[in-house]
């Protein structure tokens, strides 16, 4: 039996996921003559941009969620329903949900973003997680916490390295932040607070497979990126492949780095949306679509963010970040609206308002074009860009708020582990044979 909507005789439009994308899209058709069905399998939405502050005791996890329904209270229209989609029937138009019964659409947009991805070495996310959710966040922020607790106490010198050394895997943007916050947290926020390990007793490694940090960015910039994290005690290894990761380090190359804690940044796999579809993905399992945001083959289907294959003016694959997914949602928005009124849809077209990646306290790169600003003043464009596109003004004056303290004091107030405090140490730590390096 199908799922009831609010009017039988106005369009029913399904979003299933409600990142930015899926938002955008349900934001942009609150005053259209449609009903709306917003889907996900979280209450809430989550600014992911700043889940690593998160992860290294920045923020708490309340300061950059909020929930779906409070969101679009204001959307009459507008429906959520907290469930999770397992397949799509396109021929009879109709989504599966886990109760097992069908929900009817004339409209469907896929927005269900994407997920780590270990290049077929599954095996390694237990010793290396990403950052994806607040649950991911606040483990790793466990897992940080936990070895500088243990460092505290532990004797043993070759063990007491090991818990204090984290090796980020990924120079992206995320990588590159993930980095510079531990190194900040490790080296100066910890320094008044632990008697028996300093700041020095710190090691961050930064690992990535490719020639530079920031692949996206300039290559001024990255430089400028490289420099700005070695200055805060943070090891780059650049042109290095990761061989293995285990509970007893990471293997990089020939060199094996003994260490409690890896994180990982260096890829991302899209949904099953392609699976859902009957449709050959691309290499990251994204939905390649057409110029319009349309599914192949499906004129009632859109897919968008990080679950699309969607290229640019310039030909190349746009990248996965929140302006693209939040454009690509409004496109569709409007898209929608113009196909029930008969018009026709236009083709969707990016518009790049700049890459902004921070590097740690007054350190950040900001590429706009012609004009690429780092330093200091990049960093406050960081600060008021992302404080602008939080979601709520509570969220903004908390985050504004903390990061004034942060700053004034040096002093990161949500070190908190939650859990059973586990006894077990790292055994006895012994260097790990070569293996076939992975690209990354």
């Amino acid at each position: 039996m199908d799922q009831p909507v609010t009017s039988l005789q106005r369009p029913h439009v399904v979003i299933v996921g409600a990142g930015f994308g899926g938002l955008a899209t349900a934001q942009g058709l609150g005053n259209a003559d449609v009903d709306v069905t917003l889907i996900d399998k979280r209450n809430h939405h989550l600014f992911q941009p700043l889940l690593y502050q998160v992860a290294t005791a920045g923020l708490s996890p309340a300061d950059i969620a909020a929930p779906i329904r409070g969101i679009l209270k204001r959307n009459a229209n507008t429906r959520v329903v907290l469930d999770r989609v397992y397949g799509v029937d396109t021929e009879h138009k109709r989504i599966i949900l886990g109760d097992g019964e069908p929900m009817s659409y004339d409209w469907l947009v896929l927005a269900t973003g994407a997920r780590h991805s270990y290049f077929g070495r599954d095996d390694w996310a237990p010793f290396a997680p990403g950052i994806k959710t607040i649950e991911d966040a606040t483990a790793v922020r466990r897992k940080v916490l936990m070895a500088m607790e243990r460092a505290e106490t532990e004797a043993d010198p070759d063990k007491r390295q090991a818990l204090l050394t984290f090796v980020i895997i990924g120079g992206g943007p995320t990588g590159v932040e993930m980095a510079g916050a531990i190194a900040e947290l490790a080296r100066q926020s910890v320094s008044k607070d632990f008697r028996s390990i300093t700041p020095r007793c710190a090691k961050v490694i930064l690992v990535e497979g490719g020639d530079r940090l920031l692949a996206s960015f300039p290559e001024a910039l990255s430089a400028k990126a490289k420099t700005a994290i070695e200055q805060l005690g943070v090891d780059v290894w650049l042109g290095q492949q990761v061989v293995s990761v285990d509970k007893m380090g990471v293997m990089v190359g020939e060199k094996f780095i003994a260490a409690s804690t890896a994180i990982w940044a260096a890829g991302v796999q899209a949904s099953r949306a392609a699976e859902w579809l009957g449709i050959t993905p691309d290499r990251a399992g994204r939905v390649p679509v057409g110029c319009d945001l349309r599914a192949p083959n499906e004129s009632a289907v859109f897919v968008i963010g990080d679950t699309a294959a969607c290229s640019g003016a310039n030909g190349k694959p746009l990248p996965g970040v929140a302006p693209v997914a939040k454009q690509q949602g409004m496109h569709v928005a409007n898209s929608i609206i113009a196909a029930i009124k008969g018009r026709s849809i236009e083709p969707f077209q990016y518009r790049n308002y700049g890459n902004l990646a921070t590097i740690g306290r007054n350190r950040a790169v900001a590429d706009f074009g012609r004009i690429q600003v780092s330093g200091h003043l990049a960093w406050l464009l960081w600060c008021v860009a992302h404080i602008w596109f939080l979601s709520g003004y509570r969220n903004r004056f908390v985050v504004g708020a903390n990061w004034l303290w942060n700053y004034l004091t040096y002093t990161r107030g949500a070190r908190l582990i939650t859990g059973e405090v586990s006894p077990d140490l790292p055994a006895t730590l012994v260097p790990r044979p070569a293996l076939r390096p992975l690209n990354i």
